[in-house]
C-alpha cells in the first residue's frame, strides 16, 4: 500500500519519526554495522506498512465482534490471522511490560509530577485555592492569597 492511499494523509503524516526509527535500527545491530540511508528509509516504510496491515486486520476482527474500539486482544488475533502467531507471546509480554511501566509512571505522578508528594488534604486545599483564583480572575478581582488559612474548610 502506498502511504498516499491513506485517506486524507500525506506521506509525512503516515510515516514514523526518522530519528526514533534510526535509533531503534542502530540499537538492533552490532556497533560496526552501518545502514545506508536508502535501507533506513525502506525499513521505515516497511514498518508503516506493517502498522497499516495490523491496524486494518485488527479493525476487521473488532468489526466481526461488533465492537467499536480496537482492544489489545483484537490486535493479537489480527497477528494470528496474518500469520504472525509465533510472535504473539512476545508481543503480549511487551504489552504487559508496557502496562506495568505505564501504571508505575502514573503512580509516580507521570509527566506532570514535580516530584513532590501531596497528601489528599493538601491536594484538596490546593484545588480550592486554584478555584478561588479562577473565580477571582473571572470576576475581575485581584488574585486570592496563595496559601489558604489553616482553619479554612473545604466546601463540597
Amino acid at each position: 500500500m502506498d502511504p498516499m492511499d491513506i485517506v486524507g494523509k500525506t506521506k509525512e503524516d503516515a510515516s514514523l519519526p526518522k530519528a526514533t526509527m534510526t535509533k531503534i535500527i542502530k540499537e538492533m545491530l552490532p556497533p560496526d554495522v552501518r545502514v545506508a540511508r536508502d535501507a533506513q528509509d525502506l525499513l521505515i516504510e516497511c514498518c508503516v506498512e506493517f502498522i497499516n496491515l495490523v491496524s486494518s486486520e485488527s479493525n476487521e476482527v473488532c468489526s466481526k465482534e461488533e465492537k467499536r474500539t480496537i482492544a489489545p486482544e483484537h490486535v493479537l488475533k489480527a497477528l494470528e490471522v496474518l500469520g504472525f502467531g509465533e510472535y504473539i507471546e512476545d508481543v503480549y509480554a511487551a504489552y504487559e511490560h508496557h502496562k506495568t511501566e505505564t501504571l508505575h509512571d502514573s503512580l509516580k505522578g507521570g509527566k506532570w509530577s514535580n516530584g513532590a508528594e501531596m497528601t489528599e488534604e493538601e491536594a484538596a486545599a490546593e484545588q480550592q485555592r486554584m478555584f478561588a483564583e479562577a473565580r477571582a480572575r473571572m470576576n475581575g478581582v485581584a488574585a486570592a492569597p496563595k496559601q489558604p488559612d489553616a482553619d479554612q474548610r473545604i466546601e463540597g
